[in-house]
């Protein structure tokens, strides 16, 4: 990172849901040591079959899961982990699941709190309309295939969403981020908890 950039961006995470420069989360460049054990989130490829269709995208990811989250800046090979959960559960203002997630993001060696919402509105069809918390438009999504691919511009840059149903208990999405101001690839696997 340029030294005239001003400090605060270089504090910032790699975030597929990012519009605003100044969005929450640590960010800092340099080498990543990643564990030799830890088992990498897909072992198949977004793109892989087989898929497990889902009719009802509401439905299916009301409650609660795991989370495990590669993150990756393909400019400076930079990689961090985040593990947590997400909630799926009622809006308090009707018609929508908040989508929750809150975790630990490792980036650089260093541990930092993370979370994230967003807001899915269920369509009659079974498909959903994504929002951001404050109510920008996000994405549609619609797995009655089983996978989706969802695109979202942001000024110059392109974000692309792959969301693959592995099972009734888990689904991946991968998000690539491309442009002038990122390079990016996210990594996520989603398995259902009890409770």
């Amino acid at each position: 990172m340029s030294s005239a950039q001003p400090a605060h961006e270089e504090r910032q995470a790699p975030d597929p849901y990012e519009e605003h420069p100044h969005a929450e989360g640590p960010h800092a460049e340099g080498p990543h040591e990643a564990d030799p054990h830890e088992v990498e989130p897909h072992e198949a490829g977004p793109h892989e079959g087989p898929f497990t269709p889902v009719p009802d995208v509401a439905g299916y990811l009301a409650g609660r899961w795991s989370i495990e989250r590669t993150v990756q800046d393909l400019r400076t090979g930079t990689e961090g982990r985040f593990h947590g959960t997400a909630d799926f559960r009622p809006d308090p203002a009707g018609g929508a699941l908040l989508h929750v997630e809150e975790g630990e993001l490792t980036w650089d060696g260093t541990a930092y709190p993370a979370s994230r919402t967003l807001r899915l509105r269920p369509r009659a069809d079974g498909s959903a309309e994504i929002d951001f918390a404050d109510g920008r438009p996000f994405h549609d999504l619609d797995l009655t295939t089983g996978q989706w691919t969802a695109v979202h511009p942001c000024s110059e840059d392109r974000y692309e969403g792959t969301f693959t149903v592995r099972s009734a208990d888990e689904w991946h999405l991968e998000w690539r981020v491309t442009g002038p101001a990122k390079r990016q690839l996210l990594r996520t696997r989603y398995r259902r908890t009890a409770g």
